[in-house]
């Protein structure tokens, strides 16, 4: 289904929220470059509160929009074209976000806008953590 791995790390502006590497099973709808439909089931590459990093075969515009619907939950949000990556073994690296915020929708709990993986908390001890609070 899922799985999670660290959190990605980002040199350049700052993200409004941070971003998890995680494979959430959705698919897309929208029109390609060329204003042809399409659907295609995928998986995400990272989650934020804010949309997705995602491979798609189809090729997008910038500022396009889809719909992505997430498999587990049915929920499906209208999403813009906010970034367009590198191709990789004929998928594109397509970065998305959402139009209305919907920060519940992958169900997950993002860390704080601070955190990092150099934070103090991040290398403590999770009893030791619990015993702090």
């Amino acid at each position: 289904m899922s799985h999670v791995s660290a959190p990605h790390t980002h040199t350049g502006a700052r993200r409004r929220s941070q971003r998890v590497l995680m494979q959430v099973g959705i698919r897309v709808r929208g029109k390609d470059a060329q204003g042809v439909d399409f659907e295609e089931g995928t998986e995400t590459l990272a989650i934020n509160a804010h949309g997705a990093l995602v491979l798609l075969n189809a090729r997008v515009i910038s500022g396009g929009i889809v719909h992505m619907k997430h498999n587990k939950t049915g929920e499906e949000q209208e999403c813009h074209v906010a970034f367009l990556g590198p191709v990789r073994s004929g998928k594109a690296e397509i970065g998305v976000e959402f139009t209305t915020p919907s920060p519940n929708f992958w169900r997950v709990a993002f860390p704080p806008e601070d955190w990092s993986p150099r934070s103090p908390e991040a290398r403590a001890p999770a009893a030791k953590i619990r015993a702090q609070k």
